[in-house]
């Protein structure tokens, strides 16, 4: 077999590149559209439009009472002090409801994670209890703490603790192998190896738990509220929610079911994102 014979070598002359124009800088209009802020306030612009249309082309206020109207209703309820006292009475319920689910969850998640009867014991709590809506324990809570804020923290409790377990729990068992060994020969051991190993390496899902158990502990409460309103006479902004409708002021409903919304995108915009911008995106564990 003939030895292969070299290649002859030859050198070819590439066109010079384009010259590529310079990107002219952004003008202010552009450089106001990349904040996710304000395309958010533009869509809610177009939701707010397409409602005040509806209801104009409707015709029936009892029905459906346009944006502007309701805006009013809202503005006037939040001058009296009625819509502020009724969401003092929710945000305080909610903020007690929600601060022990989180932490209940959170210990039984160290627990999980730390010994197998933990494990178990969390895993057959979840399959049992996430599946089962908070509302439904509602009459039960009554049953047990009678009509008073126990009963409504009593559920706001069942919301926050089995979804915001279950994401810690996903959480701490993602973490790579390498972080739990480095932070065993660093000499981490029980609640500084969960603190310090753990719980950031886990903090996207942590984060993800967090945001989840607060949108099911709103709702639960709201619900509950419409309940425990008609029950009692009392309440935050379900029973707002509920009298208006009982006196076909139909537009405090939809002010009241505003207020609802508008608070659980403060919240998520300047709690959560927040939280989320200074950790995780920080530190690169998200995009």
């Amino acid at each position: 077999m003939s030895a292969s014979r070299p290649r002859p070598e030859f050198e070819r002359e590439l066109p010079p590149l384009p010259a590529r124009p310079v990107d002219a800088p952004l003008g202010a209009v552009q450089r106001l559209w990349q904040s996710d802020g304000v395309r958010q306030l533009v869509v809610l612009a177009l939701i707010a439009l397409a409602w005040e249309v509806a209801a104009r082309w409707a015709g029936n206020d009892l029905l459906l009472p346009g944006f502007v109207q309701a805006v009013h209703a809202w503005w006037e309820d939040l001058r009296n002090g009625e819509l502020l006292a009724r969401t003092a009475v929710s945000m305080t319920l909610l903020l007690q409801g929600y601060a022990l689910g989180v932490l209940l969850a959170l210990t039984l998640s160290a627990l999980a994670v730390a010994t197998q009867p933990g494990r178990d014991v969390l895993v057959t709590l979840t399959s049992l209890f996430n599946p089962l809506p908070a509302i439904a324990l509602l009459p039960l809570a009554l049953l047990w703490f009678g009509l008073g804020a126990s009963s409504l923290v009593f559920v706001l409790v069942h919301a926050v603790l089995w979804p915001l377990a279950l994401a810690t729990l996903s959480g701490f068992q993602g973490v790579p192998e390498t972080l739990r060994m480095a932070g065993r020969n660093y000499g981490l051991r029980g609640l500084r190896y969960v603190l310090q190993i753990l719980v950031p390496s886990a903090l996207p899902a942590i984060l993800s738990g967090l945001r989840i158990g607060w949108a099911f502990a709103w709702r639960t409460l709201i619900a509950a509220e419409l309940f425990f309103g008609a029950s009692s006479g009392r309440g935050g902004l379900g029973w707002y929610i509920f009298q208006s409708r009982n006196e076909l002021m139909t537009d405090r409903v939809f002010a009241g079911l505003a207020t609802v919304v508008l608070i659980g995108w403060l919240v998520e915009r300047f709690v959560f994102d927040v939280v989320e911008r200074v950790t995780v995106r920080r530190w690169g564990m998200q995009r």
